[in-house]
């Protein structure tokens, strides 16, 4: 049995106000995730003559080796030889044309954090708010951290644990069980004898299955990557070894079949700073709606919509929606 409390998150909302005309590309996220990566290493890195974190004597204690290069301890009773392993944050930044922010205009997006990832908030806070100093995109202009709100367990409103004026962090427990967001979803939804199932893909989606990045998302492919992703999680994050049948649950998910598709291909591109060159980059975005009982999958599913999908998840890669349809 997968203990569904032991896997937990935290999600906050950033609202970010332009100080000076705001020029950033149209995916925001690999932006944001690069500006706010380096100050973040700035303010905990121990020795910064270091291009990467391997070999550091430091990087079982550093909070910026967590966070951007997860590795297995050494002692690590399993998965000691896993190279990806998934990193405890998400931000999710609206995949929008948008691209010029006027002054005082707001650029709002959500930071997931998962498991221990949670302790770390505060690197998180502080990170934003001098790259707001430092500047962001075109010519690093400047912005505000205006406020930061969270999204608590049993609350149902967000709560302001952050703004400008006041410049502290206050204490609210916003941490989400799994167990959580598989009870509200089955108390909003009547789920009697769906057959039809959709899944809208609302930013770029990269899967790899067979070493090649997917168009048609199969449904078996879709569980697979998930059930990876949630368990590497669990396991790294949030210390929890989840007891789940893989071959059982992949084969199941064969059965399940695409009924309708209406996918594209968008291709974006992302400059590395640690690989020192642009990386052109491009997923699948779309809806598709798959036929069959889904109830074995959906604690997965429902997970998914918080932790995204498929390689890039920490610059907002990989969001989808589920979606039960009405059956016909």
């Amino acid at each position: 049995m997968i203990n569904y409390k032991k896997f937990y998150l935290a999600k906050y909302k950033f609202l970010l106000s332009a100080e000076e005309e705001l020029d950033l590309p149209p995916f925001k996220g690999s932006t944001l995730r690069g500006g706010f990566g380096r100050i973040f290493r700035d303010l905990s890195c121990m020795d910064k003559r270091r291009k990467d974190c391997h070999g550091c004597i430091l990087k079982d204690k550093c909070p910026y080796s967590y966070i951007f290069d997860t590795s297995p301890r050494l002692d690590s009773p399993y998965l000691k030889k896993i190279e990806d392993i998934p990193r405890p944050f998400i931000l999710e930044v609206p995949f929008e044309k948008k691209e010029t922010f006027f002054c005082e205009k707001s650029l709002s997006f959500n930071l997931i954090l998962i498991g221990k990832g949670i302790d770390y908030f505060p690197y998180f806070v502080v990170a934003f708010r001098e790259l707001g100093n430092v500047g962001l995109g075109k010519n690093r202009k400047k912005f505000l951290l205006k406020e930061i709100w969270a999204d608590g367990e049993e609350s149902r409103e967000k709560v302001i644990i952050f703004s400008f004026e006041e410049g502290v962090v206050k204490n609210f427990d916003n941490r989400i069980t799994w167990a959580k967001i598989v009870d509200k979803f089955k108390k909003e939804k009547d789920l009697t004898n769906l057959k039809y199932w959709g899944i809208d893909f609302v930013t770029p989606t990269r899967i790899k299955y067979q070493d090649e990045f997917i168009g048609v998302p199969e449904f078996h492919i879709i569980i697979r990557s998930l059930l990876r992703r949630i368990s590497n999680l669990a396991y790294f994050h949030c210390g929890e070894k989840l007891n789940i049948n893989f071959n059982y649950l992949i084969n199941q998910a064969t059965k399940i079949k695409i009924d309708k598709i209406k996918v594209e291909w968008v291709d974006w591109e992302r400059y590395s700073f640690i690989q020192e060159r642009r990386m052109k980059l491009g997923g699948f975005i779309g809806e598709v709606i798959y036929k069959g009982d889904l109830s074995k999958f959906l604690p997965f599913l429902l997970l998914g919509e918080y932790t995204h999908i498929g390689k890039g998840a920490t610059f907002g890669l990989g969001l989808y929606r589920l979606v039960p349809k009405i059956n016909d």
